[in-house]
């Protein structure tokens, strides 16, 4: 078997074997078929697509790329969420916390930055001394004493899909639904949780753009979910406006904190709250109205703060700044986004907050890029709030004063500003079961 076949087949819009995706995978993981080969494959998928059969092969070969964690030696349901990517996406920071809290365990196996988009182990790193990458023997500890750890994707377990994530980054190939459906499931299913929520972004921010593209995927990664024999539901949520108001690493975690305290933006925790009733619920807690008030009042209770400061400790972070976030540094440069016009602000281009925060620093344009951990942005107008001209939109951080010009320049090119109040889009679209 040959890797210029297996191009040439789904080049010419051919269905791939599994023996054939199976060699790509076995191949391209022991380092035998070359980066270049394996992205002339990826841009073949993004444009010829897979369908269902070849993509459940695909995920199982990444699954089967390394070792199926088996929890034996961990008692009691164990649940995890999957968001598909989005802007101050800092969910996973808030809900896993709360979940761990009421008695669920959360093993948790995060990504970095991919795109315009952050990554949970990014921002965790900006913790000082937090550590992301650590055996699953010390992995399976910290979830026996807190119910939770959030790790990177630990060498031994689905490698194929970090070697593959870094890759899709830098050649374009993010945004193809087979490819996000089998590197979501292929790691979902090599962490072989018991029940699993998926938080399928839709909008301008996301890489699904519009609830019909949303939907497909959802109903793809739940019928693959079921297949494997797990409890899986897909909630399709909105990502036409930043998730919260801070984007990059270390202002989401200091918002994420602020939520764990009950002084959350509105969006956020609600968001938040919708997610963890539905791992709650899978994990046979209640009913969902039951779970939702679990949730709300882990939160008010400081419940899930004292779980998320005690896996932060056990993973070797320094809890003194989750306790008081004014340790965490600040840039050395910020600077004010003025609005040119006065209006209301009428639509935003998540996506473009996004890059903008990545011409900040805060993400990366190649897989070596280092991360500036405390680049970004803080929204000061979302959909729906009046702004007079000059009025500050945003406030923008970072350790490279040049990066400003750019970064301002496509902040007001994703801000809409006109006469007329528009109407909010819902929080949540649909829930696939």
């Amino acid at each position: 078997m040959r890797m210029y076949d297996i191009i040439k087949s789904k080049r010419d819009g051919k269905s791939l074997s599994k023996e054939q995706i199976d060699f790509f995978i076995k191949g391209y993981v022991d380092g035998t078929i070359p980066d270049y080969q394996a992205s002339a494959l990826l841009m073949a998928i993004y444009f010829k697509g897979m369908d269902i059969k070849e993509t459940t092969n695909l995920t199982l070969a990444i699954r089967d790329s390394g070792k199926v964690l088996k929890f034996e030696d961990i008692g009691g349901v164990r649940v995890d969420k999957h968001s598909t990517g989005g802007v101050g996406d800092k969910t996973t920071l808030i809900v896993a916390p709360i979940v761990a809290s009421l008695g669920v365990k959360v093993a948790k196996m995060s990504g970095r930055g991919l795109g315009h988009t952050g990554g949970t182990i990014d921002k965790l790193e900006s913790i000082p001394n937090y550590k992301t990458d650590i055996s699953i023997e010390e992995f399976k500890n910290i979830v026996n004493q807190t119910n939770l750890s959030i790790v990177g994707q630990n060498s031994e377990l689905a490698p194929a899909d970090k070697k593959l994530y870094a890759l899709r980054d830098v050649t374009a190939t993010v945004d193809s639904l087979p490819l996000i459906a089998s590197s979501i499931m292929g790691k979902k299913l090599a962490s072989n949780d018991d029940c699993i929520v998926l938080d399928v972004k839709t909008g301008s921010g996301s890489f699904m753009k519009t609830v019909e593209d949303s939907k497909k995927l959802s109903k793809l990664m739940v019928e693959i979910g079921k297949n494997a024999g797990k409890k899986v539901v897909a909630l399709i949520t909105d990502m036409s406006s930043p998730l919260g108001n801070a984007i990059g690493n270390s202002l989401e975690v200091i918002e994420a904190i602020e939520t764990l305290n009950g002084n959350g933006p509105k969006d956020l925790t609600e968001l938040c709250i919708t997610i963890a009733s539905n791992m709650l619920f899978l994990a046979g807690k209640g009913s969902l109205e039951e779970c939702e008030k679990m949730s709300k009042e882990a939160i008010y209770s400081k419940k899930a703060l004292e779980t998320f400061i005690k896996t932060v400790k056990l993973h070797g972070g320094d809890c003194s700044y989750i306790l008081n976030t004014s340790k965490f540094e600040k840039a050395k440069y910020t600077k004010e986004v003025l609005s040119l016009k006065t209006g209301y602000v009428t639509e935003i281009d998540a996506e473009g907050y996004g890059l903008a925060s990545l011409m900040l620093g805060a993400g990366r344009n190649t897989k070596e890029d280092k991360i500036d951990y405390l680049a970004g942005i803080i929204i000061k107008k979302k959909v729906g709030d009046y702004v007079l001209e000059g009025e500050s939109l945003a406030e923008m951080y970072t350790s490279d004063s040049n990066a400003f010009d750019l970064a301002v320049k496509k902040y007001l090119q994703s801000t809409i500003i006109g006469d007329e109040k528009p109407k909010k889009p819902p929080l949540i679209y649909d829930k696939v079961e």
